[in-house]
């Protein structure tokens, strides 16, 4: 039952996958099959409206929550892209992801998240 929830059948991960994971190995479970580096890059800027709103977050203090949202949205869509990646691999796990970040020129900055696309299936007791 878990098997077929988990996709370990072969079905596609989604982004809410759970064999996603920045370890290299998942407990439980053995890799079968190595499709190699899979990643998804996504590149933002900043708006002029963001800047202002940002500018004056920042008169106060604290978290400027403008950016984090800005930061939140890359990364989570640099992630989405990865699985879309590894998914058009036929791969049902993601190991050992990382993300980086790179501003490409003042304001403009890539975000990178990337992997090792698996197959991966239950350790069998025995």
């Amino acid at each position: 039952m878990l098997e077929g929830v988990l996709g370990l059948n072969g079905g596609n991960m989604n982004a809410t996958h759970p064999f996603t994971t920045t370890a290299f190995d998942i407990a439980g479970y053995r890799v079968v099959k190595n499709f190699g580096v899979v990643r998804g890059i996504v590149v933002r800027s900043r708006s002029v409206v963001g800047n202002f709103g940002a500018s004056i977050q920042s008169l106060f203090g604290g978290n400027i929550t403008i950016y984090t949202d800005l930061c939140e949205q890359a990364r989570d869509d640099a992630f989405r892209d990865m699985i879309n990646h590894a998914n058009q691999l036929s791969a049902n796990a993601v190991i050992g992801v990382r993300y980086d970040a790179t501003e490409l020129m003042p304001g403009i900055t890539e975000v990178l998240c990337y992997g090792t696309a698996v197959q991966v299936e239950p350790v069998r007791p025995g």
